[in-house]
Order: C-alpha cells, then sequence, then structure tokens
C-alpha cells in the first residue's frame, strides 16, 4: 500500500482503489501457501514420511532445520516434558499457568452448551450427543523464538474437549543440539500432554497425519505456521487427515474514529506487524488526520524495537499493510468483512456499533483497553485463529474444534403414522422401494 501516501502507513482512500488493488489487499499469502511448486515440494515430502517413517521425518530435519538426529529420538521422553516446569523461570511458569486458566474458563463456558434434546412436535425428540474426536496433533512453530502461548492456544480447549490422545510436534530451538523448547514442554507438562517430538513443521504434520514408528497417527492436525506448513495442512487433507485452514503468517485490523488515542493505536498496530515481514497489518479509518498522528508515534516506537522486529513490523504497516481512509464507520464496516481479518480491534467512540455490522473476523476486541496482546495471551478467548480471508468460513480454535456431534432423533408410532404419505411420497420419488416399505409395514401395508 506504500505507493500512495507520504508516510510509512501510505493512506489509500478506499473509494479510489481500483478492483486490483482491493484484490491485491485482500489476497495476503495465499498464493504463497496455495502455489503449485510449494504443494508439489510438500506433496513429496508427505509421501517421502507416508512410505520411509522416522527416517524421512530425520532426513527433513537434517535438510531444513540443521539438525542432524537418531530416528529413535523423535520422541522427548516422558521424564523430560515432566521435568520442564522446574527448567523455566518461576515467572514464566506463573504466566503460563495464568495463560492456560484463562483459555479453560473461556472453553469450559462452550462446552457448557453442547449437547441438546428438544420435542419440536408430539412424539418426535431430536438432539445431539456431543463427543470429543478421537485423535489430534498439535503443530508448535519454534522457527523464530519460543511460543509456549502457541501451545496454550491449541492444547487448553484439546484438553478441555476430552481429546483422548494428543500429541504435539515442535521443531527443535534454534542454535541448540536439537533441544525441545523447555517452555513449550512446560505448557505439556501443564496440560498432562506427554507425547511430544521434535519434528521440522511441514514434516511433523505429515507424520501426525500418515503415522510413522514414533510418531501417532491422528484424525486431526492444527496449528500456525509459514506456509510450508499450511499446505502440508492442505496435502495430508489426501490422506485422510481433518485439518483447520487457513493460520499463517499472521494479520491484524484496526478500526477507529477521531475518537481514538493515536498513541495508543500506533502501539496496538505494532503488536502483529512485529512478528514477520509477512505480516499484514491495516488501519481503517475515516479520519485522514488520525492516519497523520499515528505515523508520527509509531516512528519512534519503531527506533526502539530490536532492528529484526523492527524490519518485521515496517513490512508489515507498508508493503503488506497501512492505512486506508474511508467515508464513514459504515464503510469501515464493509472494508473489514472484505478483509474478514484475523484480529480486528475497534477503536472508536462506540465499539459495540461496529460490533453489530462485523460478520467476519477471527476476534473482534471492543476499545482500546483490550490490545490484541491481551486477548493472545491471557484473556481467554482464541488467539490460534483464521487466516487469509479464512475468516468468513470457520472461526479460532476452541474446544469446539475438537468435539463432533452424534446426532439423535426418536419418533412415536403416531408421529410416524402422521407423516407416513409424504415419507412414502419422497421415496417412491426418489426410486427408493425399501424406504417405503418400511412405513407402509408400519401403518398395516395400506397406501
Amino acid at each position: 500500500m506504500a505507493e500512495a501516501g507520504s508516510g510509512l502507513l501510505g493512506a489509500r482512500r478506499w473509494d479510489e482503489m481500483g478492483g486490483e488493488a482491493r484484490e491485491a489487499l485482500l489476497d495476503r499469502g495465499l498464493d504463497r501457501i496455495f502455489d503449485p511448486a510449494l504443494l508439489e515440494q510438500v506433496g513429496r515430502l508427505v509421501e517421502d514420511v507416508a512410505e520411509r517413517g522416522d527416517a524421512a521425518v530425520v532426513d527433513a530435519l537434517a535438510e531444513y532445520d540443521g539438525f542432524e538426529l537418531a530416528a529413535d529420538s523423535l520422541a522427548v521422553p516422558p521424564e523430560e516434558v515432566e521435568a520442564a516446569p522446574g527448567r523455566i523461570p518461576a515467572e514464566l511458569l506463573r504466566a503460563i499457568r495464568a495463560a492456560i486458566e484463562g483459555s479453560r474458563d473461556f472453553n469450559r463456558e462452550l462446552v457448557k452448551k453442547r449437547g441438546w434434546r428438544a420435542e419440536p412436535r408430539p412424539g418426535v425428540e431430536v438432539g445431539e450427543k456431543v463427543t470429543p474426536v478421537a485423535s489430534a496433533g498439535l503443530s508448535v512453530p519454534s522457527g523464530k523464538g519460543s511460543f509456549p502461548s502457541v501451545l496454550v492456544q491449541l492444547g487448553t480447549p484439546a484438553t478441555v474437549a476430552g481429546v483422548p490422545e494428543l500429541a504435539v510436534v515442535v521443531p527443535p530451538m534454534a542454535g541448540g543440539g536439537g533441544e525441545v523448547d523447555p517452555a513449550v514442554l512446560a505448557v505439556a507438562a501443564e496440560l498432562g500432554i506427554g507425547r511430544v517430538f521434535r519434528a521440522n513443521g511441514p514434516a511433523g504434520v505429515a507424520a501426525l497425519a500418515v503415522g510413522t514408528e514414533s510418531v501417532p497417527r491422528v484424525r486431526m492436525v492444527v496449528g500456525p505456521g509459514s506456509p510450508a506448513v499450511q499446505a502440508a495442512q492442505v496435502v495430508c487433507q489426501l490422506k485422510g487427515c481433518h485439518t483447520r485452514m487457513v493460520m499463517g503468517p499472521t494479520e491484524s485490523m484496526v478500526v477507529a474514529d477521531g475518537s481514538a488515542d493515536p498513541v495508543l493505536l500506533a502501539a496496538d498496530l505494532l503488536i502483529e506487524a512485529e512478528h514477520g515481514e509477512d505480516s499484514t497489518v491495516l488501519l481503517i479509518t475515516p479520519d485522514e488526520g488520525l492516519v497523520g498522528a499515528v505515523e508520527d508515534a509509531l516512528s519512534g516506537m519503531l527506533d526502539a524495537l530490536p532492528e529484526e522486529r523492527k524490519r518485521y513490523a515496517t513490512a508489515a504497516l507498508s508493503e503488506n499493510g497501512g492505512a486506508v481512509l474511508v467515508t464513514d464507520l459504515d464503510q469501515a464496516v464493509e472494508v473489514a468483512n472484505e478483509f474478514a481479518p484475523e484480529h480486528l480491534q475497534v477503536a472508536t467512540a462506540d465499539p459495540e456499533a461496529v460490533l453489530e455490522g462485523i460478520e467476519y473476523s477471527g476476534e473482534v476486541l471492543l476499545g482500546q483497553g483490550t490490545p490484541f496482546s491481551f486477548a493472545n495471551y491471557l484473556l481467554g478467548v482464541p488467539a490460534a485463529l483464521p487466516t487469509s480471508g479464512f475468516a468468513r468460513v470457520t472461526g479460532g480454535i476452541t474446544a469446539e474444534t475438537f468435539l463432533k456431534a452424534i446426532s439423535i432423533g426418536k419418533a412415536s408410532p403416531e408421529a410416524v403414522a402422521e407423516a407416513a404419505g409424504d415419507l412414502i411420497t419422497l421415496a417412491d420419488h426418489e426410486g427408493f422401494p425399501a424406504h417405503a416399505e418400511a412405513i407402509r409395514i408400519r401403518r398395516g401395508g395400506d397406501d
């Protein structure tokens, strides 16, 4: 977006953006995830893991991550997982426990609302019995740093849902000797997840989807990551493994009006911007003066970041994102729904009024009192959220992700008799005589 404005945010007016410019803004990353060459490369990796098992996972670790490991060392020993809480600083363990508790609170409320029975008409009873999926794999990134919060966001909902078999794959720490991040292991220990495996991201997803000598096969894999990790999840659906698309690269949007504090806006825009050079961050506002004030505030904040994070944030705020000027907040809502952001903060005088119009977003945070970082860590709402526009069709990872519904029905003889005519008509029309005969028998064989 940088070409149209003079400042960092390169402000454009939505009404003046042509179809091509809008499409470029809305696309953000799908072309990388669904790039045919990447899908072909990842497909070969998945087939290699399916054919050679642990050996292929070990080779992928050596080729892509630079770690030489023996095949029998993919699994992190259970005693190492159990000891991990004692290996991290006490304040970090305390924060991890607070994050888990916040997520548990949210997901327990969700679970309470599942499962129901009703009698919509006399003699007919319908409902659902809700049970957890049989098994799930959780993919946690490691390449750019230590991310225990990702396992909190994936593992807590899974354990609240009661998934009986859980496995975690995580790449070894950069610069280590193949050691897995003890902070991630501490989360696993706190959640009671004992099966953790060190593996390259795409190869780890493949191992979970097809099973190897060490890694158990699971029915579902979830987790954020690079385009290659997301592509692996796409490919693994062909192996009968359910995945949730797409979770990464990260993106955020702030809808703001003249009531917003530009310093807080600048600070909150940087939260997701510092994730990576492929992140996308947008400010949507009808107030052109606000954009300039935010840019002024951003200047000093960017300079205070470490050089790598500054580079990430600059790309996210300029090349990939920036500011979009709209005529009013109604148009801001239209833009938000078109974009369907992963993270959305509403920094307006009346956030609830804006929320009323939002239909597509991974999350909506109301007011400047609720920064993305609070939601990412401790608020309790899901932070593993759909990106690249998939918020139009799905939501974040919650306990509901790991639950499935069994439909329940019960009918009295009177209810079947009352519906017999329509039942036989439909069965005869579709050419299923046994369907119709089962009803005729129940009402004495007459038509």
